[in-house]
């Protein structure tokens, strides 16, 4: 399974086609991590001042009909994340049926991505 994050309104813009977020247009691959402390990290360093809930898509690799590609992070992993680590790329829309679950951000009292649950 991979990580990705995505805001409510965006998973739900246009349900009946596959998930293709802006950066699949600006930067030609769709953002993803390898596991939940990962994705934890990633929200942390990218998306604290983004609007809540915050969603992440919990996918299953084998159902992505796109390339994907394990990549390191340039410049370099946000904080909490070792060196070397490496985050899947997906060069391609996700068709819906690769999400396996949706999960929904935690937040603590510091404002941090604390943890996940399940998406109500």
């Amino acid at each position: 399974m991979i990580y990705h994050v995505v805001t409510p309104a965006d998973w739900s813009a246009r349900p009946e086609e596959p998930y293709a977020p802006v950066s699949l247009a600006e930067e030609g691959f769709v953002h993803c991590s390898p596991d939940e402390p990962t994705t934890l990290a990633v929200v942390n360093a990218f998306y604290r001042t983004a609007s809540r809930p915050l969603l992440v898509l919990v996918l299953d690799e084998d159902r992505i009909d796109a390339r994907t590609e394990w990549e390191a992070a340039v410049p370099s992993p946000p904080p909490g994340v070792p060196e070397g680590t490496l985050f899947p790329h997906v060069f391609g829309p996700i068709e819906r049926d690769a999400v396996d679950r949706v999960l929904e951000v935690v937040w603590d009292e510091a404002g941090q991505a604390a943890g996940t649950t399940e998406a109500g």
